[in-house]
């Protein structure tokens, strides 16, 4: 931190008398913490960290680590729009006391990943298409699923009040300093699109976590219920967090994905970088499809990718090349297709980068890519590997793959995997009400 930072962060809390400034962290799973303190104490927790208790978080530290200190990131710091009581938020990485960065922290596997990259001269570009729900709510604020709040589809108007709810929401996104590129109806009723912004990938991770609770918020105020579950209902399509990712030159900033002379316009580099992410792909799914519902959407619904394929043109590949007009070969870029917004966006971009970056490492040959749709033909015709289609089956994926494992680390990957396959123990003892209604009367 410098010290105009410090007069610049002071100095504003001063002159839009912020009263208290809350500091936004993740447990693994990529659901956000927050502890509150007085703004007359942030110069403090700037100098010093803010201590807290971390035993009781969702896998994050055993009871002999329950110490942790936030230390705030100042790039992150913005007033919060919505809240009356003058507050702003700043979102942190954890260390541990001994001022080491702590190995449990979703943000600090990302900065380490970050810092792999630029070892090998690269810096990591990411931009997402985050996709949601908006349903009605009923007289406790429960969401009532069968009701969306709009009746339009793909690219349609919309009603006026969903499309001044989106606006709303543009609108939030700004003052929050998150820059957005576009947003429109989706292909279900009552799903909605927001584009952020190209970023680096910690920034653009930062804005993801801003996001989720900023539109959700705004959702709220209009007594809807915004979800960023990947597949609420069958009868809808799923929910996406398409991502575009590139690698740039840390001394020029080029884009090292592009080479003019190549069909795709794709570089060697690009394509190593796609070939590992191809590679690593079923274990991947483990941390960016992280829910057993991401697999109600994950070759079920509309669009979502089935076959571990890419393609230029075909959109039911797992990662595009997506065309890019004359004069704008710079934009180059892979579109990885199988994310869900559901999940923990500083484990998502870490593992992706990895996975790439392992391409890279060992000059993968890149398979052939695959234009034509695979549900037109018989998967007997080709042999292509299919994703997992359960997330018992990414977690198997997931434990098999050193490259993953190591992405995440032995801290987070023992306990991430222990969570999720609890998660996936509990669902697995349910009784539907699809099985009630087929079953009950009948036998």
């Amino acid at each position: 931190m410098t010290g105009i930072e410090y007069e610049t962060i002071t100095k504003l809390i001063e002159d839009q008398q912020i009263r208290f400034v809350d500091l936004w962290f993740t447990d693994i799973t990529g659901v956000v913490k927050s502890v509150t303190i007085p703004a007359s104490k942030f110069p403090t927790a700037i100098e010093r960290g803010a201590h807290f208790d971390g035993s009781s978080l969702d896998g994050f530290a055993r009871v002999a680590e329950s110490d942790m200190v936030l230390i705030p990131d100042l790039r992150t710091f913005t007033l919060l729009p919505w809240d009356q009581m003058r507050t702003a938020k700043v979102i942190c990485s954890v260390y541990t006391p001994q001022g080491e960065p702590f190995i449990g922290d979703p943000r600090t596997v990302l900065i380490k990943a970050l810092k792999q990259a630029e070892q090998m001269g690269f810096t990591f570009k990411i931009g997402m298409e985050l996709e949601f729900f908006l349903f009605n709510t009923d007289e406790r604020r429960q969401a009532l699923i069968h009701q969306p709040h709009d009746q339009a589809s793909y690219f349609d108007m919309s009603t006026d009040q969903a499309q001044l709810i989106r606006r709303e929401m543009l609108a939030t996104l700004d003052q929050l300093a998150i820059a957005v590129d576009s947003t429109h109806s989706e292909i279900g009723n009552g799903q909605h699109e927001v584009d952020l912004h190209y970023s680096d990938a910690l920034t653009s991770a930062d804005n993801v976590l801003t996001a989720r609770i900023a539109l959700k918020t705004v959702a709220q105020q209009h007594h809807l219920h915004c979800t960023f579950m990947p597949r609420p209902s069958a009868s809808l399509p799923g929910s996406g967090m398409h991502t575009h990712q590139t690698l740039h030159d840390l001394k020029t900033g080029r884009n090292v994905f592009y080479d003019p002379n190549h069909e795709y316009g794709l570089s060697e580099i690009g394509r190593y970088f796609l070939a590992g992410q191809l590679s690593h792909a079923r274990a991947m799914c483990a941390i960016l499809a992280p829910l057993v519902n991401s697999y109600r959407r994950l070759g079920m619904s509309v669009e979502a990718p089935v076959h571990v394929t890419w393609a230029h043109v075909n959109r039911a590949a797992l990662i595009r090349v997506p065309s890019v007009t004359a004069g704008m070969e710079e934009h180059t870029r892979l579109e990885l297709r199988c994310p869900d917004p559901s999940s923990n966006p500083y484990l998502g971009a870490a593992v992706m980068l990895m996975a790439g970056l392992d391409g890279i490492r060992q000059r993968m040959a890149l398979p052939d890519a695959l234009e034509e749709s695979l549900m037109m033909h018989s998967p007997r015709r080709r042999q292509v590997e299919t994703l997992p289609n359960s997330l018992r089956e990414a977690l198997d994926a997931l434990e098999l793959d050193d490259v993953i494992m190591a992405a995440l680390g032995g801290y987070i990957s023992e306990r991430y995997v222990a969570a999720k396959r609890q998660e996936y123990e509990e669902y697995k003892q349910q009784v539907t009400a699809w099985e009630l209604e087929r079953y009950l009367n009948r036998f």
